[in-house]
């Protein structure tokens, strides 16, 4: 057996020994058989959901011995009540999230560091297991009495950029949450702990637009169970939507303002004394746009996916400057089985080509949720180029498959493998850097995914990736390369 497919082997039979937990979970939820719930006398709601997913990394070969081969289990079990009246609506939101069997040892040596996501719990924890957060908190007041008056939220919530309108057209829906939102702003739902925002959110729609204004200071959480605080860090952002071609199409501009006062040690391509010695806030500036149009294409339907981003502001002492573009395309034929989609795309982040100068060029992610771009999160769009190709596959309305690939390399040479998805505590950056060894190809990366959906409130994930590290993981990792993720998780709304 090839060795890359007998550590995929090993990732799935890692997989396995932690599906006893998660399937007893499974049987207490299918036990609840509730649906959200509304108590009549005080037009009260209560909704929550339970997570399970078990984890299985086998992480690049430290040079050390360490536990870079291992399952945990993280579940997330959310409830929560609230209430909708003519001119306000509140609601409160609690999560209790719980970490088990976090590996002791998966932390190596710099440049090497944490071996994957567990570790990086372990890290942030200890020995803690459980955790109790406020996820959301607030009241959103309507300002007039007519229709499409404006919205004013004050409180804590959860907020994904390119979110705040859903299109009508089913296609154009799912381009937008899985390939636009949270590129920049993300809740980094899919960690076992989130994130949310304490501030306001302006928002106005009309029939095919939408303007949306957020000032919010993020908290700590992520991979923290113990998340309440808020960080020495706020933002921004403002946003204007609109549908286009009769809704079969959709374009977006936004502007986004970033301070991060933390003053802990950044992570850039500077040598490490002269970083320590920069104590400057961050102070980042970043105006984008995107656009998604569907359209009839030979007997089929294509679609275009266009997004960009520009910034400018200080990296702590250096001036910032950099700038990002993504361009995909996709076609979904008539009337063939399984249903189809084809997609492929290119992705370009700037990197920073000296190293030695007074300019930081690293396009930076902000507060992103990596994982719906990085499906094996071990990179993210710093300093990256990415070409993929990926096909979805629907059988039925319960059943959907997806397979991706992934060739990834650097867009600089002389900057740093990025990983990461920003500010999360205040003792940390956020985002990881390790060395490129003056190379740029990072890796390839497959993977493959199952969702089934018996029902609105039941969901299952069964994911499998494998990562082919080339030059710039081989510089870090000498004794091995190659990595796998696997996970199946379960979903049930109450």
């Amino acid at each position: 057996m090839p060795a890359r497919w007998a550590d995929a082997a090993g990732g799935v039979s890692r997989l396995a020994s932690g599906a006893l937990p998660l399937c007893l979970g499974w049987l207490c939820l299918a036990g609840l058989g509730m649906a959200p719930r509304r108590l009549e006398a005080q037009a009260l709601e209560l909704r929550g959901n339970l997570r399970i997913r078990t984890e299985a990394w086998d992480w690049f070969t430290p040079s050390v011995p360490a536990d870079e081969s291992y399952a945990f289990v993280g579940t997330i079990l959310r409830g929560g009540i609230g209430a909708q009246r003519p001119r306000y609506a509140w609601r409160v939101d609690l999560a209790v999230p719980i970490l088990l069997g976090l590996p002791d040892n998966a932390v190596a040596p710099p440049p090497q560091g944490q071996l994957g996501l567990g570790a990086t719990y372990r890290a942030e924890n200890g020995k803690q297991e459980v955790g109790l957060l406020v996820k959301q908190a607030f009241v959103r007041l309507r300002l007039g009495r007519q229709a499409g008056a404006a919205t004013l939220r004050l409180g804590r919530f959860e907020f994904n950029d390119a979110e705040e309108t859903e299109p009508r057209n089913p296609a154009l829906s799912l381009l937008k949450r899985s390939r636009i939102a949270q590129r920049l702003i993300g809740s980094f739902g899919f960690t076992h702990v989130g994130r949310s925002f304490d501030g306001i959110e302006l928002a106005r729609s009309s029939p095919g637009a939408n303007f949306t204004l957020i000032a919010v200071k993020p908290t700590e959480g992520v991979f923290q169970l113990d998340g309440l605080a808020e960080l020495d860090a706020g933002l921004v952002y403002v946003a204007l939507t609109k549908a286009l071609f009769d809704a079969g199409a959709e374009g977006r501009l936004f502007a986004l303002y970033y301070r991060d006062g933390r003053g802990v040690l950044k992570t850039d391509n500077r040598p490490a004394a002269v970083r320590a010695l920069d104590s400057q806030n961050i102070g980042v500036a970043t105006l984008g746009a995107h656009y998604l149009h569907t359209f009839p294409m030979g007997p089929g339907m294509g679609d275009v996916l266009l997004w960009g981003a520009w910034q400018t502001g200080d990296w702590g002492e250096q001036r910032h400057g950099a700038v990002a573009v993504a361009a995909e395309l996709g076609y979904r034929p008539r009337e063939i089985p399984l249903n189809p989609w084809l997609r492929a795309g290119y992705f370009h982040g700037r990197g920073d080509d000296s190293p030695g100068d007074d300019s930081h060029q690293t396009f930076f992610q902000v507060m992103p949720t990596p994982r719906p771009f990085a499906r094996v999160p071990f990179y993210n769009l710093m300093n990256v180029r990415d070409v993929f190709a990926q096909i979805l596959l629907r059988p039925s309305a319960r059943w959907t498959l997806q397979a991706d690939a992934h060739a990834l390399r650097l867009a600089e040479p002389n900057d740093l493998w990025y990983s990461g998805g920003g500010a999360f505590d205040d003792e940390s950056f956020g985002f990881v850097g390790r060395p490129g060894g003056g190379a740029r190809s990072l890796a390839g990366l497959f993977d493959v995914s199952v969702d089934y959906h018996p029902s609105p409130r039941f969901g299952a994930t069964l994911y499998l990736g494998r990562v082919r590290g080339d030059d710039v993981v081989r510089a870090v990792y000498p004794q091995g390369s190659g990595a796998t993720f696997a996970y199946l998780e379960l979903r049930r709304q109450f």
